[in-house]
């Protein structure tokens, strides 16, 4: 069953799915591009399910603006299933007096857990566990539970509340079965991040690597592919790193070297200068009406229905 912020459903109910997008997120690495208004949020949701998606997964972990009964809301009113999630960023998302940074790994891993068994905080500013007593609602007045958990790392660095966390996701991981998603920087440390976390017995097969395509090298995501890792594709529209030429490229040469199983596309857009309904652009909406449309010209509409629809129903479905 995959967790969405209704309540559970089954795999085969998913659909066509966006691995990640943030409909609210509150960052002061991203002064000025703040995701925090419902209304446009919620508009922004509609635009993406109206390009061909009808879930996502909203990507923000704790402490970064997340407002779940919000989510709840969106996704009630505008037919989305939405996935939430618990969680950490990587440190530079957190001031160094941030109460997170203080926790151990068994404090994060409970924190953690929390969010996926009993319910996520109706307030996302940190509170001690015990004090955690107002929980995010639905309309249908259930708890809102995140479904997916996140860990992140710098450039080739691990920074100790970093490996806490890692080692934190991989206690919850075990304690719920719910997936992982770890945000990596240009691609980097990323089969060192998978020793890590099978070696505490987190499957490369329940952990898909964010970012992965910031890199395209294409011999790095097979060998990661080997190990059973997921490749989380969400790179189209950031011609200033690469073009979305080279990406559809990537795709092409991955899929064709037996990786088709395991990419998940997303957009992972994150800014409000970036959405429409904030009045930026390219918007949600950009992934599905114009890359999904020049991939499937280019890997064909079977490789594209495995990207958007068979590979996140596996990969979110908890087993």
């Amino acid at each position: 069953m995959i967790r969405t912020v209704l309540g559970d459903i089954a795999a085969s109910d998913l659909g066509a799915t966006n691995y990640h997008e943030h409909l609210f997120q509150v960052s002061p690495l991203l002064p000025g591009d703040e995701l925090s208004d419902e209304a446009a949020s919620a508009a922004e949701a509609a635009l993406l399910r109206d390009s061909g998606f009808e879930a996502m997964v909203d990507a923000t972990p704790v402490g970064l603006g997340r407002n779940p009964a919000a989510l709840a809301r969106i996704s009630a009113t505008h037919a989305l299933s939405i996935v939430a999630t618990t969680g950490t960023h990587r440190e530079a998302h957190y001031p160094g007096d941030h109460p997170l940074r203080a926790l151990k790994a068994d404090a994060l891993a409970e924190l953690f857990s929390d969010d996926i068994e009993r319910g996520m905080p109706a307030s996302d500013a940190f509170l001690p566990a015990q004090v955690r007593a107002e929980i995010a609602l639905t309309p249908a007045g259930e708890p809102v539970r995140a479904g997916l958990i996140k860990a992140g790392i710098g450039y080739w660095a691990i920074s100790s509340f970093e490996r806490e966390t890692l080692d934190a996701v991989a206690i919850a991981h075990r304690h719920t079965a719910r997936p992982v998603m770890v945000h990596l920087e240009f691609c980097t440390a990323a089969h060192e991040v998978l020793d890590i976390l099978a070696a505490q017995g987190v499957s490369a097969e329940r952990v898909v690597l964010a970012h992965a395509d910031r890199v395209l090298d294409a011999g790095l995501h097979l060998s990661l592919v080997e190990r059973g890792a997921w490749l989380g594709y969400d790179g189209a529209a950031r011609s200033k790193q690469f073009s979305d030429e080279q990406l559809l490229e990537l795709t092409e040469r991955v899929v064709r070297g037996g990786g088709a199983g395991r990419i998940l596309l997303g957009g992972d857009v994150a800014r409000a200068t970036r959405y429409i309904a904030y009045g930026g652009m390219p918007g949600l909406a950009y992934l599905g009406n114009r890359y999904v449309p020049r991939l499937r010209e280019c890997i064909g509409e079977p490789a594209v229905e495995q990207l958007t629809v068979a590979n996140p129903a596996l990969f979110l479905d908890a087993r």
